[in-house]
């Protein structure tokens, strides 16, 4: 089995590999299929060489055309901020080159491993704590793909993988099969946990085929999503969400709080009344991660923590996240008070 990022095999229409291969890969495209000029926005030519812009057609699909300030496309689109240096933020904000002990592996928690499935994702996001991270360094061969399982093999600490990248579900069904077949076989690993964005930016990624694996897995299955604003879960797909539910499927949430995009107390309300609908539950509410290039979407903690405990006056307490900070060096998450 290989690491992968894409595939060239047939596929039919609106399979999710399909949609994949259609992504919007240069800002002028994008700008005009929404309807906007250059002049309209920040737009950084070097910032798209440092970080490349990569959109699927469906995530641009729920952005509001003619709209500058969308909250979907702040999130995607390379602009001048950038490109400036922002003292405190750097290309390794969790220090992770230090718990990226061999290749394909980062263990930093405590029963807990996180396996690099994949080295791509389906979308770039600008803030992502990863955008500077050496994935040319942690593509496996076969062989380096054995020596990761045989880690996890040999520690019998490890009750839980974690299924990371890149996006994990960037994989094809059968090599993610593979996958899960090999690490249901290591006796002392009860859960696994998959991270990725795939199912709100491409929700076709949600099949059949992939409900049925995590079903009839051994495994105790949770998927933690990433989801940042209400307008990125769409009606028309809540019955796939609904499917990955009623395979056994754990659904979670992670958002980072970012500038423009999600810092209201609606913005934030709406989105985690939002996800219950849909089945997923609150996990996270992140402060963002201090990377280089990402300072501009910074919130000050003492926001945060307002935002936080203003939730808690209109929401109950199954709608509200955890407010967390990750700090480079801790086997945990830091929860802050509201």
């Amino acid at each position: 089995m290989s690491i992968i990022t894409r595939t060239s095999d047939a596929v039919e229409p609106q399979d999710w590999r399909q949609l994949l291969a259609g992504s919007f890969r240069q800002a002028s495209e994008l700008l005009h299929y929404l309807n906007l000029q250059p002049a309209d926005v920040e737009l950084s030519e070097q910032a798209c060489r440092d970080f490349p812009l990569l959109v699927p057609r469906p995530f641009a699909d729920r952005m509001q055309k003619g709209n500058p300030q969308d909250p979907l496309l702040l999130q995607v689109l390379p602009q001048q901020a950038e490109t400036l240096e922002v003292t405190g933020y750097i290309t390794d904000p969790l220090a992770e080159k230090h718990a990226n002990i061999q290749q394909g592996i980062i263990h930093k928690y405590h029963g807990r491993v996180l396996l690099l499935a994949a080295s791509g994702c389906a979308v770039n996001c600008r803030y992502c704590f990863r955008r500077h991270f050496p994935y040319q360094d942690n593509r496996l061969s076969r062989k380096q793909w054995q020596q990761a399982l045989d880690y996890i093999r040999n520690d019998n600490s490890i009750e839980e993988v974690i299924l990371s990248g890149g996006d994990p579900l960037m994989l094809q069904d059968e090599h993610l099969q593979q996958l899960l077949q090999q690490i249901e076989a290591i006796p002392h690993v009860r859960r696994l946990r998959i991270h990725s964005r795939l199912p709100v930016v491409i929700p076709q990624r949600i099949t059949t085929a992939l409900c049925h694996m995590l079903a009839d897995s051994r495994l105790a299955v949770s998927c933690v999503l990433h989801i940042n604003h209400a307008n990125e879960l769409s009606e028309n797909d809540l019955f796939r969400f609904k499917q990955l539910q009623h395979s056994g499927v754990v659904l979670l949430n992670q958002a980072v709080l970012l500038k423009q995009v999600n810092d209201s107390l609606r913005d934030l309300s709406e989105l985690n009344k939002q996800l219950f609908e849909f089945g997923i539950v609150p996990y996270y509410l992140h402060l963002l991660d201090p990377v280089k290039g990402a300072a501009h979407y910074d919130v000050p903690e003492s926001q945060a923590r307002h935002l936080h405990q203003q939730l808690q006056q209109i929401l109950p307490g199954y709608l509200i996240p955890r407010l967390v900070r990750e700090e480079g060096g801790k086997r945990h998450k830091t929860l802050l008070p509201s």
